[in-house]
């Protein structure tokens, strides 16, 4: 393909919609034609997202255009589908939503419109030939890719999972638990046992393992940090680490974004980056699968773009080789 993608975007002035439109200013092809926010229209960008001054000279419109190729949501839960039933969009624009509105199985239809789950280390060729697509949720994004190779050779059973998710990941929205003088030197276990995107990983698991019943024992924690979510999974496995260590290999072999660490992992590694990067570890017959990412980036905004690239054929890393914020 070599004409640019026309990009519209609806949620502009959060975090996600910030990100993305870093991403794509510099996308190689890409051109943004409309941002859309409410609360913003005929502002600069950049008065919503000051990291983008001298980077753009878009304004946030009111208008929803017809002239583009692609339409990401980046609108709050339960808001993309409100959003569908209340405005036309014409049935050759693809969409990409980033709520969490269309991920699970049972809700993936809106009318005539199908959305693909879009992981791509679990369906990039579904994702390639897809119209509409729903991107994971950042928690479900790294929790999957340290299990799902695990979840091909059948032998999940029971997993108990503990994450930790920066304040960025609650969104742009100031609430108790998101402002500096709470988060600061502070944790904090929330919706424990019952987060909302178990469902979508019990979906992709059950997916590679059919007939398994994957029991997913998840706790987050509020971090007192701003980016990134490290996750630990924790599950019996009698094979030796080395069989486990060649079945990552062989499944991540061909996905340019997830990297399976020798060395510990730590979270730097993967901030300000489309990466997942993964470690294993085990001790007897317990082993542990720890995952790091960007909760804006691989969680949402970077992934988004990794579908956008699939669902119009260019290659899958454009616009998204980014180094992380190691120092």
């Amino acid at each position: 393909m070599t004409e640019l993608i026309r990009v519209g975007i609806i949620g502009g002035a959060g975090y996600t919609g910030g990100e993305l439109i870093r991403l794509l200013v510099n996308h190689p092809k890409a051109d943004i034609i409309f941002v859309h926010s409410k609360s913003h229209a005929g502002q600069p960008v950049y008065q919503a997202h000051p990291d983008l001054l001298g980077e753009t000279g878009l304004h946030f419109s009111a208008d929803i255009r017809q002239d583009i190729d692609v339409l990401f949501l980046c609108v709050g839960h339960g808001e993309a589908r409100t959003f569908l039933e209340a405005n036309t969009i014409d049935r050759q624009i693809r969409i990409i939503d980033l709520s969490q509105d269309f991920r699970l199985p049972q809700h993936a239809q809106f009318g005539d419109r199908h959305f693909t789950y879009g992981l791509p280390e679990l369906n990039r060729e579904h994702i390639r030939h897809a119209h509409q697509v729903a991107n994971p949720g950042c928690f479900a994004t790294g929790i999957q890719l340290a299990l799902l190779p695990l979840a091909q050779q059948g032998v999940l059973d029971r997993v108990y999972v503990t994450g930790i998710t920066g304040s960025t990941g609650a969104g742009q929205g100031l609430s108790g638990t998101s402002h500096f003088s709470w988060r600061a030197n502070n944790i904090q276990a929330y919706k424990t046992l019952s987060h909302q995107h178990l469902g979508e990983i019990g979906a992709s698991l059950s997916h590679l393992s059919p007939g398994k019943d994957i029991d997913i024992n998840f706790i987050p924690w509020r971090g007192d940090f701003t980016r990134g979510i490290f996750t630990s999974a924790q599950l019996d496995a009698d094979m030796p680490l080395e069989e486990i260590r060649k079945w990552y290999e062989d499944y991540y072999r061909t996905h340019p974004f997830t990297v399976l660490s020798p060395e510990p992992i730590f979270l730097k590694q993967a901030v300000n980056t489309n990466k997942c990067m993964l470690q294993l570890e085990k001790v007897g017959s317990k082993l542990v699968v720890h995952s790091a990412i960007d909760n804006l980036l691989k969680g949402a905004s970077g992934q988004a773009v990794q579908n956008m690239n699939l669902m119009f054929g260019i290659d899958e890393r454009a616009g998204l080789n980014l180094k992380a914020n190691f120092f």
